[in-house]
């Protein structure tokens, strides 16, 4: 980001000092997007005047002497998935379009209690089933590095937003890899919370058991941030962890000095999966690796036998509960209504026809079939019993290793059109779902170059509750690469 280089964290100190209008800091954003977004396409909804009269709240309060919050005038997108009181939320789906919600997000009310001032909500594949943003119904983004190349996806906007410098914060989504896998690829930080971490509440569901809202940023510091600010229990949110969920950014500076790191080895070389990868993210990935035990850690190689089958289960139990959620979009209570059917199963088809784009009804179809009579348990049920397996091959690892280290996508940004088979699309998470089966956090950060000279993301994962292994681990990471003068 060179038009707008303050880190979130710089713009609220200033702001909340009086040093610096919020008003004032909005608008390079404002003017970055204006120039810019007709080409990146980053948004669904630009709200340029509405973030121009937020900002003025802020500066009033802020003269009045109030403590507006550790986000302070610090512009924030929002993956359009997010439920945004009065202002359009739409999955990028015809079937949502226009649709206004009466109320916000939890999350969305967190970021404005902390001050932080909304500047559009972003695109993404339709209902966030995609890992390129090429399957939005109102058109790709394209990534900010080069535009002939995907930003990833789903959240593909927001990680866009961040990388073209025209929010330094943003959230997304990630149901298996929807966050780690774009800032990959856009050389952005993304952080998956440990699921249950962050409330759901307002957030349009996919896959119930594997959601969760995470941030994007240029720094792991500004991640910890805002993690701090979104997470916590939600009374709303019945998978909401009802614990206090401890704040992490003090934990920034903790070092790498005697913690253990297992490099995983299904994803890194030796394991049946690896194949997939291109050399140069694994290499960055190993160089990742030297880099911590250069910061004193003790990293060695680590077995999770289970995470090759992570993704048969992960396409059979996300589009089972896709399946389910979707059911809800029948052309009666919201949402697009197509006319002139014969009668109400008619009109029902033909919204759900109109309606969903391609890759959603395949994955409706993918998981009406696996919940069907007869096929429940060959397919749902055994993918269930997958997904324990994996669980506990974390478990067993975690007990030898506080943190484990992989690549994020095993490739770099690629052509749109590139993967236009759904198979070879579907590849892309495999490094990063096995995170969203156990319910683990797990940050991407962006560790030297590929390709092309295109970033390389390193994925480092945790047990349950530990962000604040991530932050150490992702700052190290991150402190490396500045001092390397990448």
């Amino acid at each position: 980001m060179t038009a707008n280089p303050q880190t979130a964290l710089e713009i609220a100190a200033d702001v909340r000092s009086g040093s610096r209008l919020a008003a004032a800091v909005i608008e390079p954003y404002l003017a970055e997007i204006a120039q810019r977004e007709g080409e990146i396409h980053a948004f669904n909804e630009v709200l340029a005047d509405g973030a121009r009269l937020e900002a003025a709240a802020v500066d009033r309060r802020v003269a009045a002497g109030e403590d507006v919050g550790p986000l302070a005038g610090v512009p924030i997108a929002l993956k359009d998935n997010m439920c945004t009181r009065g202002i359009p939320t739409t999955c990028s789906s015809k079937i949502l379009e226009g649709w206004k919600p009466p109320y916000d997000a939890t999350v969305v009310q967190r970021v404005a209690e902390a001050g932080a001032i909304l500047v559009g909500k972003t695109n993404l594949d339709e209902f966030a089933m995609g890992s390129s943003t090429e399957n939005s119904a109102f058109g790709p983004t394209k990534n900010p590095l080069d535009t002939s190349l995907v930003p990833g996806g789903s959240s593909g906007g927001s990680a866009a937003a961040v990388a073209a410098g025209f929010a330094p914060l943003a959230l997304g989504s990630d149901t298996g890899g929807s966050v780690r896998q774009p800032a990959a690829l856009c050389g952005v930080v993304g952080l998956k919370p440990t699921y249950g971490a962050v409330s759901r509440y307002g957030l349009i569901a996919f896959a119930s058991s594997l959601d969760q809202i995470g941030p994007f940023t240029n720094t792991v510091a500004d991640a910890a941030a805002l993690f701090d600010v979104i997470a916590g229990h939600d009374e709303k949110d019945s998978t909401s962890i009802p614990e206090a969920i401890a704040p992490i950014t003090p934990h920034l500076e903790d070092g790498a000095g005697g913690l253990r790191v297992g490099v995983i080895s299904e994803l890194t070389g030796s394991g049946p999966l690896a194949d997939g990868f291109e050399p140069e993210v694994l290499a960055q990935t190993q160089a990742a690796a030297e880099a911590l035990a250069a910061a004193g850690a003790t990293v060695s190689e680590v077995s999770v036998p289970s995470t090759i089958y992570g993704l048969s289960a992960y396409y059979i139990i996300g589009p089972a509960e896709a399946s389910s959620n979707l059911a809800r979009y029948d052309g009666v209570r919201y949402g697009l209504r197509v006319e002139g059917a014969a009668n109400t199963k008619g009109m029902m088809i033909q919204s759900r026809t109109a309606g969903f784009g391609a890759e959603v009804k395949r994955r409706i179809m993918l998981g009406t079939y696996a919940l069907s009579a007869g096929y429940y348990d060959a397919f749902y049920g055994k993918a269930q019993r997958v997904r324990t397996l994996i669980i506990n091959d974390f478990n067993r690892a975690y007990e030898d290793f506080d943190v484990l280290l992989s690549p994020t996508s095993p490739c770099v940004a690629f052509p749109f059109g590139a993967k236009d088979d759904p198979l070879t699309m579907y590849l892309n998470d495999v490094a990063t779902l096995p995170s969203n089966l156990a319910g683990h956090p797990a940050i991407s950060v962006p560790f030297g170059s590929g390709r092309n000279g295109l970033p390389v993301g390193v994925q480092v994962l945790a047990p349950m509750l530990g962000e604040r292994r991530l932050i150490q681990v992702a700052a190290v990471l991150e402190a490396s690469q500045n001092g390397a003068g990448q």
